[in-house]
């Protein structure tokens, strides 16, 4: 990894771990089909302005991701998400201070993306859909999210169940992270994600979110992504992913309450400032 950028990372992992403030990953999706902005940024230009846009607004971390994980969602083959992630993920590594992560599954496309300056893998299987994936994040010293969904994109919501959400999530979670120091990725390059709306119902979501500090005992930082799902829109009445910002803003809140130490978003600007007030409110931490 180069230097300026290892030491960016080292600098925002210390932040995460210490507690000191919440960061803010900007959601970049460079797909037809995501469920909220499919197709806005499948172009490089649109791609690229998007994420500077989101870095001045106040992320800390640009998330590129070239398959939909929404429900349903079918998988792209390996060289198609190669070439919808890999300029983008090139032009953005050369801006300066830029903690670019991949959201991808495929350890073929983590390697490339980490050749091409990515400072961090997303995986949303947490490295159990590739077999190469742990080795791969092992040998770079990147950055890992390892996130808890039960079943794939295309069962994921069909009848989802728990013994206590809370607790068989986090037993995941503690598993996956223990496989992941196993295969020799550094204890402080790990967060874990409880996978909102990935294999859960709305009460499963919510729950989650009122005990979300339980997953502190883990270790680990949190990413808490609840940024315009469904079960914003069963709880507002319907509303489309568009207009589901106030309700975002209220799990971002209660989310940094709780313990969550980033939060990945599409709103960058009005959740940056969501999480200046609660960061100021919970630890003390003020940007400005």
């Amino acid at each position: 990894m180069r230097l300026a950028v290892s030491r960016a990372l080292d600098a925002l992992m210390e932040d995460t771990r210490s507690g000191r403030r919440t960061l803010v990953m900007g959601v970049l999706n460079v797909t037809p089909d995501s469920f909220s902005d499919g197709g806005r940024y499948l172009q490089k230009d649109a791609a690229l302005r998007r994420a500077l846009d989101m870095a001045a607004s106040g992320a800390d971390i640009i998330d590129v991701g070239g398959e939909s994980s929404r429900p349903g969602a079918e998988p792209v083959p390996l060289e198609e998400e190669l070439r919808r992630v890999l300029p983008v993920i090139a032009d953005l590594a050369r801006e300066p201070g830029l903690i670019v992560s991949v959201d991808t599954r495929k350890a073929e496309v983590a390697r490339a993306a980490i050749e091409a300056g990515a400072a961090m893998v997303n995986d949303i299987s947490a490295m159990t859909a590739d077999p190469d994936m742990a080795p791969v994040v092992a040998a770079s010293g990147v950055a890992v999210c390892l996130m808890h969904m039960q079943g794939t994109p295309q069962t994921m919501q069909v009848a989802p169940a728990y013994g206590d959400v809370v607790t068989d999530v986090r037993e995941y979670l503690r598993e996956r992270a223990a496989a992941a120091r196993a295969a020799g990725i550094a204890e402080d390059r790990i967060i874990v994600d409880p996978g909102f709306g990935f294999g859960k119902t709305l009460e499963h979501n919510l729950e989650m979110l009122r005990r979300l500090r339980e997953f502190t005992d883990l270790g680990y930082p949190i990413l808490v992504g609840t940024s315009r799902k469904s079960m914003l829109g069963a709880l507002l009445g319907g509303a489309p992913p568009e207009d589901r910002t106030e309700g975002t803003a209220a799990t971002v809140a209660l989310a940094v309450a709780n313990g969550a130490s980033m939060v990945r978003v599409h709103d960058v600007r009005e959740m940056w400032r969501v999480v200046c007030v609660a960061d100021a409110v919970v630890r003390g931490f003020s940007p400005l």
